[in-house]
């Protein structure tokens, strides 16, 4: 027979607190792993996505979420109805999955159910970037010829470790600067070592997000502050190899061969929604229609697989419907971030203003690239942008805590 002490044990995970224990367990086992291995990100994922709907069942929740879900669903809707319009069917049902990421903006609101718990979730990330950094520098020193093959982390791909670090970068500076807690000391040590192991993927659409990034946070931390940026760019600039220098410098520059590209990709872009102007070439789809040489692409720029622009892809394969969902999205996050940090609640400002950064980060990198594709990225931009508002959620309601 069980012990009175065991019986107490077995009666605490009863209800409520047996299911909702494991969402967010899980969600923090995958931020632990998302810039260390792709398989057991996802694998952590589903597993939480998993338990979350066995929670909402047993425990009888109602299905809620942050107001800005609202157009991610119209999105999500106007992406499934250019599938049956798209040139290869088959390919665009298949890239469709990557529309349930977007349950972890529900999962991440009601999953969530004390402070303590998104504290841990967000040091598993810090721990996440420190693992990132030191096998960053393994591969600098041991594996790869630097600068002529470029930083990849564990991703295995240069932009994908581009865009995480510049995520991880806006909720790192802002902990250093908002934090209260002397562990905002440990935050500016990861955006310090995870600046630098960005700044060797070479990942320049990453490099001007975060300096979008850095200067709203220091504008909503003390905005006398952004008249340091422009010397500490120039300081960074005259401080770093010739390597860098170079490559900063063919951000504006047309001789640059990949800039050519882009601009051909813009060409084509436009010519493609002319010719799909309601759905789109079906999701997944637009590599495959730009072979046609009436789109003018070179060679080279052929063998890439989308348009290195958030907005003209987004249009191109899925419809102008589609991306004025899109732009809802970017636009009703950003405003829902501006009525959050009214309430000034000093708890809620540190991952507000990050939210914040990395909503306008990855806008400004996905000019240049299609970041909002990349499943590791938009992971765990929907995490950003949804704990703070999860935050705030808590703190209505500090019964449950």
């Amino acid at each position: 027979m069980a012990t009175l002490k065991e019986m107490k044990f077995l009666d605490s995970f009863k209800g409520k607190s047996l299911w909702s224990f494991f969402p967010p367990l899980f969600l923090t086992s995958y931020l632990l792993f998302s810039m260390v291995s792709i398989s057991l990100s996802q694998l952590f994922l589903t597993l939480s996505f998993l338990f979350w709907i066995i929670m909402l069942i047993r425990d009888r929740q109602r299905f809620t979420f942050p107001a800005f879900f609202w157009p991610i669903l119209a999105y999500v809707a106007l992406s499934i109805v250019s599938v049956f319009f798209s040139v290869d069917m088959q390919a665009s049902l298949k890239d469709s999955r990557e529309l349930l990421l977007f349950l972890i903006v529900p999962i991440v609101y009601t999953s969530f159910r004390k402070d303590k718990a998104i504290d841990n979730a967000n040091f598993a990330l810090l721990a996440s970037a420190g693992l990132a950094f030191f096998y960053s520098l393994y591969q600098l020193f041991f594996k790869i010829s630097w600068p002529k093959e470029r930083i990849t982390g564990f991703m295995n791909n240069a932009m994908t470790q581009g865009g995480l670090l510049l995520l991880f970068c806006c909720l790192a500076f802002s902990m250093f600067l908002f934090s209260k807690t002397k562990i905002k000391y440990l935050w500016g040590a990861g955006f310090l070592v995870s600046l630098f192991a960005l700044v060797l993927t070479q990942t320049r659409s990453a490099w001007i997000g975060l300096i979008i990034a850095a200067c709203l946070i220091l504008l909503l931390y003390k905005p006398k502050l952004l008249i340091i940026v422009p010397a500490l760019l120039a300081l960074f600039y005259f401080l770093s190899p010739q390597s860098i220098k170079n490559r900063a410098k063919s951000i504006f520059s047309l001789e640059d061969k990949s800039n050519q590209y882009r601009i051909e990709y813009l060409k084509a872009g436009f010519e493609i929604i002319k010719d799909y102007p309601l759905f789109g070439t079906g999701p997944d789809t637009v590599d495959k229609v730009f072979q046609d040489p009436e789109y003018g692409l070179s060679k080279r720029a052929k063998m890439n697989v989308h348009l290195h622009n958030n907005i003209i892809q987004t249009a191109a394969e899925r419809g102008i419907p589609t991306l004025l969902s899109w732009l809802a999205i970017m636009a009703w996050i950003f405003f829902s971030f501006l009525k959050l940090l009214k309430n000034k609640n000093p708890a809620l400002r540190p991952l507000a203003a990050a939210g914040l950064a990395a909503l306008l980060a990855l806008f400004t990198a996905g000019l240049f690239e299609y970041n909002f594709a990349d499943s590791e990225i938009t992971a765990l931009f929907l995490y950003l942008i949804t704990v703070p508002f999860a935050l705030n959620r808590i703190q209505k309601k500090p019964s449950e805590n």
